[in-house]
């Protein structure tokens, strides 16, 4: 099936430095859509996606509208539903357009399929781990900001550790907001991470603890801007995703060996038992990786942390690098930073063996001809969250001051 596209209606108002055209082609084109036209009657394709660029669009619902042929999207806006966008035959791309431009209703229309970003897509996203309804909103000067900050909070992770999910939002979005005003791309603050990466790693090494944990840290906040700025600026690749989650999976076991060996001669009794300390702690962390590989790969078909409740509370404090480093901050602030690799050794194994007793749950399950279904998929997105998992995991909808919502 050809499929062109004509957008209008074009909104002025530029969210983290993208104009609405802008924003429309980048998610067209990771869709592998690039034919656009400006006359929607000279389209020479099978079908034409006609989209007003005065709405933010979420991404599900630009792909899901692709595979809906006769299909029109209505959006909420001053308590009413208004024709926002369609997928049609190019025999009644015409009049649809009229319909969406100037809401003169013609007899074709009676022939396609009314939706809501609701009712064409799912709220639950199983590659950001996260509950959020889908969105379609009106782009004006006056909510810019409260749409910029839409937009940011839809490309983090709901599912994450504590770190990532308390302490750096607001300042990752400051962040990400100087990223786009200086032009700066996601690509360049992954390699500015890497360089911290490498000097964490040389300071552990040395002993200096308290720097190394500086560049730790400030590696990790640049390892959520990059991911968001690639997100809200559509400019994420695979190249890029490859890059990041490299480094991610890499480096925390190597920090810590660099940190056991900074200990050097002021820990002797220490010392004499690095190599069993590392054999373990390495080794329960390629566990715990692998653990999330085989249950994504041949059972789940998504991550395990979003399997149940618990599993997406585990998340928040999992033998990762974030929780690891408020383990070793802790032990440098009371003057031993033994301790800390000793406490980092112990949490990571004993996340480890949490994570296997709960893939051995799972392929039981599977033995027994159970199915695995993420918890998040099962809510329902109309239902106000009462339980303490639906309020912490999960996204309510952006509802503007016009009444338009998401």
């Amino acid at each position: 099936m050809s499929i062109s596209v004509c957008i209008f209606h074009e909104s002025p108002v530029k969210l983290w430095g993208l104009t609405s055209r802008e924003r429309l082609e980048r998610v067209l084109a990771k869709a592998g859509i690039d034919n656009f036209i400006s006359d929607p009657e000279s389209a020479a394709t099978d079908n034409v996606l006609l989209l007003r660029a005065d709405y933010l669009y979420d991404d599900r619902v630009i792909q899901s509208l692709l595979e809906s042929p006769d299909t029109i999207l209505l959006a909420t806006r001053d308590g009413r539903e208004i024709p926002v966008a369609a997928m049609v035959d190019s025999a009644a791309v015409a009049p649809v357009y009229r319909y969406l431009d100037d809401g003169a209703a013609p007899e074709a229309i009676k022939a396609l399929r009314p939706v809501t970003p609701r009712t064409l897509t799912s709220a639950y996203q199983q590659r950001l781990r996260k509950f959020d309804p889908p969105f379609v909103l009106p782009i004006t000067e006056k909510y810019r900001h409260q749409l910029e900050k839409h937009l940011f909070s839809w490309s983090y992770k709901g599912i994450t550790d504590l770190v990532t999910k308390w302490c750096w939002p607001y300042p990752a979005r400051l962040a990400v907001g100087v990223c786009v005003r200086r032009g700066w791309k996601p690509n360049q603050v992954t390699l500015v991470g890497l360089g911290l990466v490498i000097l964490a790693g040389i300071l552990f090494y040395s002993g200096f603890y308290g720097l190394g944990l500086i560049a730790g840290w400030l590696m990790t906040f640049l390892d959520t801007v990059d991911g968001k700025l690639a997100r809200v600026t559509v400019t994420s690749s695979k190249f890029g995703h490859i890059f990041d989650h490299a480094i991610d999976l890499i480096h925390p076991p190597l920090w810590y060996i660099a940190w056991g060996l900074g200990l050097g001669s002021d820990y002797p009794a220490l010392a004499n038992h690095l190599p069993l300390i590392f054999w373990l702690l390495v080794g329960a962390y390629i566990a715990g990786r692998l653990v999330e590989a085989v249950f994504t790969g041949m059972l789940g078909r998504f991550g395990i942390f979003s399997w149940e409740p618990v599993d997406s509370y585990f998340r928040l404090i999992t033998g990762r690098r974030n929780p690891s480093l408020i383990l070793l901050t802790i032990s440098v602030f009371c003057g031993r930073p033994d301790l800390g690799l000793l406490a980092v050794t112990f949490w990571t194994v004993i996340t480890s063996l949490f994570l296997l007793v709960r893939l051995g749950m799972a392929i039981r399950i599977r033995q027994s001809g159970g199915t695995l279904t993420p918890w998040l998929s099962k809510v329902d997105p109309e239902a106000r969250p009462q339980a303490l998992a639906l309020r912490l995991f999960t996204r309510q909808p952006t509802i503007l001051p016009d009444g338009s919502r998401g």
